[in-house]
C-alpha cells in the first residue's frame, strides 16, 4: 500500500514537472529557434550569393572557399571569452549585442568589391557571432537538467535546417527577383534583406529574454523552486565545475576533436549544397533554392524524433553513431550520383539528416561532463576548436573543385570525417553520457 502511494506521488510529481518544463519550452525555445535560424542564415547565405558574386567579382573557387572559411578564425578566437562574459553579465545583454553586431556586419557585405574586403568582413562576422551558439547551449543548462536536453537541444538546433528550408527558396527568390533594382545585384540584396531580421531580433532579445530562473516573472515561486532544485541536484553529480578543470579534463579535448570531425561534414554540406544541386543540372537560382529546401525539411523531422528517442531511452552514444553512418552514406552517394538531380537530392537528404542529427546529439555530451563556469568555458572551447572545421571544410571543397572540376573527392573525405567523429563517441563511458 505504501509502495503504491509512493508510486502515485512520484507519478503526480513527474506530471507537474513536465507541465513546468513545457511552460519553459514554449516561452524560450520558439524565440531562440527563430534567432538562431536567422543567425545561421546570415552565416551560410554566402553559399547562395556565390552563384552570382563569383562571376561578377571575378573570384576563384578557392578564394570563395577561403572567404567562407575565414569566418571561423574570428569565431574561434573570441568564443571562450564571449561565453565567460555572458556567464557573468547575463544572456539578455550579451545575446542582444551579438545579434545586432552580426546583423550590421552581414548587411555590410553588400559593399564587397575585392577578395580582401570579402575576407575582412567574413572574419569580422565571425568575431561578432562568436559566443552565440555556445552561449545559448550554456543558457539552456540554466533551465533544463540532462534528461530534457536531448529533445530541447534538437529543437533549438533545428534552426540550422530551418534556415536551409526557409532560406533556400527565400535566397533564390531574392536573387532572382531583385537583381538590377537600384543598380544592385541580387546577391547584394540578399545580404541586406536577410540581415535585417537579425538586427530586429537582437533588439527583441534585450526586452524578452530572462537571464535565468530567478529573473523569470512568468514563473510562480513553486515553479522556480522545482526548476532550481532539479538544476542544483544535477550540479552535485560529479561533473567538472572549475575553469581550470575544463581545460585539464582529457574528455573535453576528446570532444573538441570529435566535434571538428563532425563539423567537417556539416559545413561542407551547408556551404556547398547549392553548388552540388547546380552541378546536377539545375541552373535557375529559384529552382535551386526550392530543391535545397527538401533535405532541410526532412532533417527537422529527423532531428526532433531522434532527440525525443534519445531522451526517452536515456541513451546518447548509439543515437549519435547511427545517424553518423547514415550521413556519411548520403555524402558518399551524393558524390557518386552527381549527374542525376533526383538521386542527388535523395542522397543530400540522407546526408543532411544524418549529419544534423549527429550535431544535435553531440551537444548532450559536454553538459554531462561540465557545469558552472567550467561549462561556460568548456562548451565554448569545444565549439570554437571544433569550428576550425568551418575553415578547413569549405576551403578543401573549393580547392578540390578548382583542381578536379567536381566535388566528389572532397565529399568522400567529408564522409570519412563523419564516420571518425561518430565513432569517437564510444571513447566516453556510457554511464557518464547516458543521462
Amino acid at each position: 500500500m505504501l509502495t503504491e502511494s509512493a508510486s502515485l506521488d512520484s507519478s503526480v510529481a513527474t506530471r507537474a514537472d513536465d507541465h513546468i518544463y513545457a511552460k519553459v519550452t514554449w516561452r524560450l525555445v520558439p524565440f531562440l529557434l527563430l534567432c538562431y535560424t536567422f543567425g545561421y542564415l546570415d552565416r551560410v547565405n554566402v553559399g547562395f550569393a556565390k552563384l552570382q558574386m563569383l562571376s561578377e567579382l571575378k573570384f576563384s573557387e578557392t578564394a570563395y572557399g577561403l572567404g567562407a572559411g575565414i569566418f571561423f578564425f574570428g569565431y574561434v578566437l573570441f568564443e571562450v571569452p564571449s561565453n565567460i562574459i555572458m556567464h557573468k553579465v547575463g544572456a539578455r545583454i550579451w545575446m542582444a549585442r551579438i545579434m545586432i553586431t552580426w546583423g550590421l556586419i552581414s548587411a555590410a557585405m553588400v559593399f564587397v568589391k575585392t577578395t580582401e574586403m570579402f575576407y575582412l568582413l567574413r572574419f569580422l562576422l565571425g568575431v561578432a557571432e562568436a559566443g552565440f551558439l555556445p552561449g545559448i547551449l550554456l543558457y539552456l543548462t540554466y533551465w533544463y537538467p540532462a534528461q530534457h536536453r536531448g529533445r530541447i537541444t534538437a529543437l533549438f538546433l533545428a534552426g540550422i535546417p530551418l534556415a536551409g528550408m526557409v532560406g533556400g527558396p527565400l535566397s533564390g527568390w531574392i536573387m532572382s527577383a531583385t537583381g538590377g533594382t537600384h543598380g544592385w545585384s541580387g546577391w547584394q540584396w540578399l545580404f541586406l534583406l536577410e540581415a535585417l531580421p537579425s538586427i530586429f531580433l537582437g533588439i527583441m532579445v534585450f526586452f524578452y529574454l530572462d537571464n535565468g530562473i530567478e529573473a523569470a516573472k512568468w514563473l510562480t515561486i513553486d515553479e522556480k523552486r522545482v526548476l532550481r532544485s532539479n538544476i542544483e541536484l544535477e550540479a552535485k553529480s560529479g561533473s567538472v565545475h572549475s575553469l581550470s578543470g575544463a581545460f585539464k579534463d582529457r574528455r573535453v579535448w576528446i570532444l573538441c576533436l570529435q566535434y571538428c570531425f563532425i563539423l567537417m561534414g556539416e559545413y561542407g554540406l551547408l556551404f556547398w549544397l547549392p553548388t552540388i544541386v547546380k552541378d546536377s543540372g539545375i541552373k535557375d537560382t529559384f529552382q535551386i533554392g526550392m530543391l535545397t529546401a527538401i533535405p532541410y525539411t526532412v532533417t527537422i523531422i529527423g532531428m526532433v524524433l531522434i532527440g525525443r528517442s534519445s531522451d526517452r531511452m536515456r541513451e546518447r552514444r548509439w543515437h549519435l553513431a547511427i545517424p553518423g553512418v547514415v550521413g556519411a552514406l548520403g555524402l558518399f552517394l551524393a558524390a557518386f550520383y552527381n549527374d542525376s538531380t533526383v538521386l542527388t537530392i535523395i542522397s543530400l537528404t540522407l546526408a543532411v539528416t544524418g549529419v544534423m542529427a549527429v550535431v544535435s546529439q553531440f551537444w548532450s555530451l559536454p553538459p554531462a561532463i561540465l557545469s558552472g563556469v567550467a561549462a561556460a568555458a568548456g562548451i565554448a572551447l569545444v565549439n570554437s576548436l571544433g569550428n576550425l572545421a568551418g575553415f578547413m571544410s569549405p576551403y578543401l571543397l573549393g580547392w578540390v573543385k578548382e583542381h578536379t572540376g567536381n566535388t566528389a573527392i572532397g565529399l568522400y573525405v567529408l564522409a570519412a570525417c563523419i564516420i571518425a567523429g561518430s565513432a569517437m563517441t564510444f571513447l566516453l563511458p556510457a554511464k557518464l553520457v547516458n543521462k
